[in-house]
């Protein structure tokens, strides 16, 4: 697990809606942390640069929408 304690994390705007906090950190080794800013300490998820872009590419193209209001 990389060191996070200087990671420059972003929360995304739609996550104070129904008190969803998901964070991103670009890191120093070319990952990308994922977490839960209400729970920080529970762990984070690392995406490479072309996974977290196909995550992204498949959010907007709407492939995770039956998921969402679960």
């Amino acid at each position: 697990m990389p060191d996070l304690s200087a990671a420059a994390w972003r929360k995304s705007s739609f996550s104070n809606a129904g008190g969803n906090c998901v964070e991103v950190a670009p890191l120093e080794d070319g990952t990308i942390a994922v977490r839960n800013s209400k729970r920080p300490d529970a762990g984070v998820l690392l995406f490479t640069p072309a996974e977290m872009s196909a995550w992204v590419e498949g959010c907007k193209a709407g492939e995770f929408d039956d998921l969402a209001g679960r």
